[in-house]
């Protein structure tokens, strides 16, 4: 019985390795294709105005990454937003009008260091907290640890318990 569950399992890996196969060669690498087609962000002429928004680029997040910023990541929605922040600084509006511009259209999510208010009090402090409560737990232990008494044995606790390794380890050796 347990075989034939084996082989039902390797069939079936088999089967999703066949169809993973025919996939990419009917044309799943259009996926890798698209990605790279995808339509970059387009620097602007003006070198000042490039360094203007690719430092803000730098202070605002990925939606789709999350981890990069839209100066740095590859995502469409990256070059998009980039290419908006260049059309809105072209436009003549300050970098504090055009980061608040994407906090009002995406929160302050899109803020790698978003300010400091009642939406936002839990990332900013909640690392300090949960930092604090990890001490204080492991200083708790470490103290309770340090005031237990460690049991000692009786002298004729201790001659059996001698006596039980003496005989194990007599019979492990014959």
């Amino acid at each position: 019985m347990r075989g034939h569950r084996r082989a039902e399992r390797v069939s079936a890996w088999r089967g999703v390795a066949f169809a993973a196969m025919i996939f990419l060669l009917a044309g799943g690498g259009d996926f890798v294709r698209a990605a790279e087609d995808a339509p970059k962000a387009q620097p602007v002429g003006d070198p000042a105005l490039e360094a203007r928004a690719l430092k803000l680029g730098h202070e605002l997040r990925c939606l789709v990454c999350q981890n990069q910023s839209i100066a740095e990541s590859n995502a469409e929605l990256a070059h998009d937003l980039m290419n908006q922040v260049r059309e809105q600084l072209a436009a003549g509006k300050s970098e504090e009008e055009v980061r608040a511009y994407l906090v009002a259209r995406y929160g302050d999510f899109v803020l790698y260091q978003p300010p400091l208010k009642a939406s936002t009090v839990a990332l900013w402090v909640g690392p300090f907290v949960l930092a604090f409560t990890g001490v204080f737990a492991l200083w708790r232990a470490l103290r309770r640890r340090a005031r237990e008494e460690v049991p000692t044995l009786s002298a004729e606790e201790a001659a059996r318990a001698e006596a039980l390794l003496r005989d194990t380890d007599e019979r492990g050796q014959s």
